[in-house]
């Protein structure tokens, strides 16, 4: 169940971990549960986001979710569509994601490239439905390149491939 935030839990909404000009930001639709109550991205443990950064070749060892910060040091950003609530995305009100605020934070920041970790946030910033979407990088458009990543979440097991991960980390390293 989706949740929005009451002044005790703002403080474990998520803050976003960007820089300008950043190679790469790994772009989510909202904290899940775990992430919020501890508050550190992709926080739980059936959660692949860590474990996939390490095996695609993103960072040199394994990170845990604490160590969020610590990924500007490897060109990484970290942000979520929805700085309001937290809960599982399906279950977020459309309205909860601040698109426009993504666009401009896009704008001012300039990040070369934008990893979405979900469909669902993929479609908030193209414009499409999900199922119109397809995993991998995207084909060229204006601003920055954009790649679509399988969910890391536990709740997407049947849908995971490292494949597109890898793609990314490509041209992280690129």
């Amino acid at each position: 169940m989706a949740r929005s935030a009451t002044a005790r839990e703002a403080a474990h909404i998520l803050p976003d971990r960007l820089a300008p000009g950043l190679r790469l930001w790994f772009v989510g639709t909202a904290a899940g549960p775990k992430s919020a109550a501890v508050g550190a991205y992709y926080a739980h443990r059936g959660n692949r986001f860590w474990r996939a950064l390490h095996e695609a070749g993103i960072t040199p060892r394994l990170y845990t979710p604490d160590e969020f910060p610590l990924m500007l040091d490897h060109d990484v950003g970290l942000t979520d569509f929805c700085k309001t609530g937290w809960g599982v995305d399906a279950d977020i009100a459309r309205e909860a994601f601040d698109v426009a605020g993504f666009r401009r934070k896009v704008a001012r920041l300039r990040p070369h490239g934008l990893a979405f970790t979900s469909k669902m946030a993929a479609s908030l910033w193209l414009g499409k439905a999900t199922g119109r979407i397809a995993l991998g990088r995207q084909p060229p458009s204006e601003g920055p390149v954009v790649f679509v990543l399988p969910s890391p979440s536990g709740l997407a097991t049947s849908y995971w491939s490292i494949a597109p991960w890898r793609e990314a980390a490509d041209f992280l390293r690129g």
